[in-house]
């Protein structure tokens, strides 16, 4: 179980996110975005909260078009939230840490 955010690429999102036993939280960014930047502490925080529950990984934008198009991100920073291979939950842009946490506190308490 590794505490933290990993980093990830299009090679391997099938075995970090779509086999992983755990709902994965996938932050899309990109080194240009402003807004990702606000977004990077709220991430790492949600990690630390949730190591035990949740897998965090992040996946840049720019090298990695196969996983942006399947999950259709429009505009970064992005989250996609998904649980047994099926997308549960997506955000474009920038949301508050209390919208980021009761977010992931929705889908983590029904497990």
């Amino acid at each position: 179980m590794s505490k933290g955010v990993i980093t990830i690429t299009d090679a391997d999102f099938e075995t970090e996110v779509l086999k992983a036993e755990q709902p994965v939280l996938v932050y899309f960014w990109a080194s240009w975005c402003g807004p990702c930047q606000l977004m990077s502490p709220m991430i790492n925080l949600a990690a630390n909260t949730y190591s035990d529950r949740l897998k965090i990984v992040k996946m840049e934008i720019d090298p990695n078009p196969l996983t942006v198009k399947q999950y259709q991100v429009e505009g970064v920073p992005a989250l996609r939230l998904i649980k047994d291979s099926k997308l549960i939950e997506s955000t474009e842009g920038v949301i508050t840490k209390d919208k980021l946490l009761s977010l992931l506190e929705q889908h983590l308490n029904n497990n």
